[in-house]
């Protein structure tokens, strides 16, 4: 007798979610559930997805970076730009998908964990080298360590998201109010991908976009250490 698989919707997906700031909850969920969906219909595996993504989310930044030239000489950024907010969003909801698929299909791995963390790892890298590349193509004045703090900094999203996973008292104010939730849109990947997308249409303002969020990962960096300190010293 052939076994028959359970039936799948999108929506059993989306229930998988682990949730996250307003765009990462609305947006990337959302749309990796029907990524999810679509792959669960093809027989695919949560690594497959995590694959695509880093595919995707590589290219998406090297792109950009082989582009500067060619705008430095003239060329619209606009494509560039709109092909760098979409696909890096496809990108995300690619990493949302894996985990609602393995969580959906019970066929996730602690070796498809750490392949879906290094690949967080190697686009959030490429990422940071765009927002480094343009910042130092348009805006040379701007210090050399500022955009290696930024870097430096950025990891600060990793390790906070990878600790999550394992405790849920990392978030620092836990309050479904709107006013906070869209405070913390500042550091929900979802919107913070969006906005150096957008900043590509105007090149010169990407230092901005740099210190500001070099600054609230700094910000929170140092509210996350005194804070969990105070627990441990109680």
């Amino acid at each position: 007798m052939i076994e028959q698989r359970p039936a799948h919707r999108p929506a059993d997906f989306l229930a998988a979610n682990r949730g996250g700031g307003l765009a990462t909850l609305y947006a990337a969920q959302r749309g990796g559930a029907v990524f999810a969906y679509a792959a669960w219909k093809a027989g695919l595996k949560p690594t497959h997805l995590t694959l695509v993504n880093l595919v995707v989310g590589l290219a998406v930044s090297a792109g950009v970076i082989a582009y500067l030239p060619a705008a430095r000489d003239g060329a619209p950024w606009w494509p560039v730009a709109l092909a760098a907010l979409v696909l890096w969003q496809v990108a995300y909801m690619l990493d949302c998908a894996d985990g609602q698929l393995a969580r959906v299909t019970r066929t996730g791995s602690e070796a498809g964990a750490r392949v879906d963390i290094l690949a967080d790892i190697a686009i959030q890298a490429s990422v940071v080298a765009v927002v480094v590349a343009v910042v130092r193509a348009y805006t040379p004045e701007i210090p050399a360590w500022c955009g290696a703090a930024f870097a430096a900094l950025w990891m600060t999203n990793l390790v906070t998201a990878v600790m999550a996973k394992e405790d849920d008292g990392v978030s620092l104010v836990k309050s479904g109010n709107i006013i906070v939730r869209l405070i913390k849109l500042v550091r929900d990947y979802g919107f913070v991908i969006a906005v150096i997308a957008l900043a590509l249409l105007r090149p010169e303002s990407m230092a901005a976009v740099m210190l500001f969020f070099g600054a609230v990962n700094a910000l929170f960096l140092l509210a996350s250490i005194a804070s969990n300190a105070r627990a441990s010293l109680r």
